[in-house]
């Protein structure tokens, strides 16, 4: 591929993606291209830096203008998601919230990434020894169900998920728990 037609394709390119301001300055040079026989034109076509910086900021207010006038005006609070780092999971003596390295409480926004399940939690319980897999999956997310298979246990939490369950006393890492494919889902503000 040779010089010119290198240039014709990067003109192309901006004729279809960088607007008409670009689009314009291709075809000129183009047509100037064509009319010199291969000759290279010295001629360009910028336009000043002042109208681009003013279209940007005309196209800015506008869309500002459209966000404002077609909701109701009221008192908007932004919510700033957070996540755990690192993620723990504890007993029912531990507290929820986001987790830190300073601050170790108990994420109580877990979700698994190998069924897509929100984790629930049970207070001063643990699972039963013959709480299983298949008990999960038939009976997750009903609450009521899942408590056929827990047993009151003051200080402990129970964990599940519909693929997973885990008791727990004490605030510990989930990265310490390679089983348990449990995440934070993020804390509302």
């Amino acid at each position: 591929m040779d010089k010119d037609d290198l240039d014709e394709l990067l003109d192309e390119v901006e004729r279809k993606f960088c607007g008409k301001v670009s689009a314009a300055c291709s075809d000129e040079k183009h047509n100037k291209r064509e009319n010199k026989l291969g000759e290279r034109s010295a001629a360009t076509c910028e336009e000043p830096k002042s109208s681009i910086s003013e279209d940007i900021d005309a196209l800015l207010e506008e869309l500002l203008e459209d966000d404002y006038s077609s909701s109701p005006p009221s008192k908007k609070r932004t919510f700033y998601n957070i996540m755990c780092c690192p993620v723990f999971i504890g007993g029912s003596s531990v507290t929820n919230g986001v987790g830190t390295a300073t601050s170790k409480r108990s994420c109580d926004q877990l979700r698994c990434i190998s069924c897509d399940f929100r984790v629930l939690m049970f207070d001063d319980s643990e699972w039963d020894a013959s709480c299983d897999y298949l008990f999960l999956r038939n009976n997750m997310p009903d609450r009521h169900k899942l408590r056929a298979k827990l047993k009151k246990r003051k200080g402990l939490r129970a964990y599940a998920c519909q693929c997973n369950w885990f008791s727990s006393s004490e605030a510990m890492d989930l990265r310490d728990q390679p089983q348990l494919r449990w995440v934070c889902g993020k804390h509302k503000d």
